[in-house]
């Protein structure tokens, strides 16, 4: 199912034997799949345009054009690329497995197989796709729905938690001074420092998630907010001195002009960070309200000089 709940995901039977693909269909929907089939790879290309199915399920030996080639032809279209493929190949037929994941295939199956592991593979695959489409191109860190899971498992697992919402003040003035290219210098240099700090202070592991632009989000245990945030702020201020030309890093500040010509000085970047607390005093059960009392902590940050971390200690009756 979607993790959004918006959804069943939709997967694509691609199979000549009608049999194999009524098993695939059942199966499937008993696990709360919505299941479309197709005949052979033209009419798969065909209901793939018209419908866009979130996986593929493709028998290797089919007519007018086989699995291979659908494959091959699914990886060739900017619109299908991305779209998972689970191949179906006789058994033992190794070489059908190689030339299966060399034209593109996600993973295979080798028939016949049984419920549990069609829906293990189907299910690990579009858990796979998700994650790898929600990562940020430029960080590598995972995005929005990842850090929802997050928060959500730590709900479940009773645990008292923080999270905490990073961004950098005046980043603006960055890109306005040296363009977007410098800008995404910065964020690449936050994200390291944020996981230098993630990874320092050791276990239980904390979770670093790129919200998109300069705003990422951590989720650890309340003991770790200090430490981490300290680490944080320190590695990245030092990280971004170096990033500016050296005439504006000795002076403090970068001078920009606005729309009419006036020539404006803007110091240079620090961080913002919020944090909201779930624990005895106040339990976020809401991955969202929990990510919305960090923002706005953020915004009390902001109004203070210099890098700042605002924590949010009001209990659960908002005193």
């Amino acid at each position: 199912m979607d993790p959004a709940g918006d959804r069943p995901d939709v997967i694509l039977v691609v199979d000549d034997d009608e049999d194999i693909a009524r098993f695939v269909e059942f199966n499937l929907r008993l696990h709360g799949f919505e299941v479309l089939h197709a005949g052979d790879g033209q009419e798969a290309l065909e209901m793939i345009e018209r419908h866009r199915p979130d996986l593929a399920v493709v028998d290797l030996m089919m007519p007018r054009i086989d699995g291979l080639e659908l494959t091959r032809r699914l990886r060739a279209d900017p619109m299908t690329s991305a779209l998972p493929v689970i191949m179906l190949t006789a058994k033992g037929m190794t070489v059908d497995k190689v030339h299966g994941l060399s034209a593109g295939a996600d993973d295979y199956l080798v028939k016949p197989f049984d419920t549990a592991e069609l829906v293990a593979r189907v299910s690990s695959t579009l858990r796979r796709n998700k994650e790898f489409r929600e990562v940020s191109p430029l960080t590598g860190l995972p995005g929005n729905s990842r850090i929802r899971r997050e928060i959500s498992d730590r709900v479940r697992s009773g645990v008292d938690y923080a999270v905490g919402y990073i961004d950098i003040d005046r980043f603006k003035s960055v890109n306005d001074r040296y363009g977007f290219v410098r800008g995404d210098e910065f964020i690449s240099a936050l994200a390291r420092s944020l996981h230098r700090a993630v990874v320092s202070i050791g276990l239980p592991p904390a979770f670093l998630g790129h919200v998109g632009g300069d705003d990422f989000v951590v989720v650890c245990t309340p003991e770790q907010v200090r430490p981490l945030t300290f680490r944080a702020v320190e590695d990245f201020e030092k990280a971004a001195d170096k990033l500016y030309d050296p005439t504006d890093a000795e002076r403090g500040y970068v001078e920009l002009k606005d729309r009419r010509g006036n020539v404006r000085r803007a110091h240079l970047v620090t961080l913002s960070i919020g944090v909201s607390l779930s624990d005895a005093r106040k339990r976020f059960t809401d991955p969202l309200a929990a990510i919305a009392v960090a923002s706005e902590m953020k915004t009390v940050a902001k109004s203070q000089p210099g890098s700042y971390v605002a924590v949010d200690r009001r209990r659960a009756d908002g005193v």
